[in-house]
């Protein structure tokens, strides 16, 4: 049997998939393999992205970053974010960190193909 903290994080995760395949990324889905040496984040279906997904009551930003950038080097994504669940919200509400000069990155990138 799984802990209650496992099964909020699982939770959480299906909500997230759920979310981003409803608001037009249906490739989205639920990755498998936490925990692993060549852990590759929680989610499938973005070949550039690696996320993190936390429900957890307190936050670790900076151990969940440096977490992602394990995962992100092991899934050799192009960028990494972490989603965190806030408290009594809804899943759309949730928290998405990502550093600085990733964040550069894609605005540029984006920017240059518009």
């Amino acid at each position: 049997m799984t802990s209650a903290a496992a099964r909020k994080g699982s939770q959480f995760e299906r909500d997230v998939a759920e979310y981003m395949r409803g608001h037009g990324l249906p490739n989205v889905e639920r990755a498998y393999g936490a925990g692993r040496p060549d852990d590759v984040g929680d989610l499938d279906g973005l070949p550039a992205w690696c996320f993190e997904l936390k429900n957890q009551k307190t936050h670790d930003w900076a151990g969940w970053v440096d977490e992602l950038r394990r995962e992100q080097a092991n899934a050799r994504a192009q960028y990494g974010v972490v989603i965190a669940k806030r408290r009594g919200q809804p899943v759309r509400r949730a928290y998405v960190v990502m550093e600085l000069e990733q964040l550069v990155r894609l605005l540029v990138e984006r920017e240059t193909l518009a």
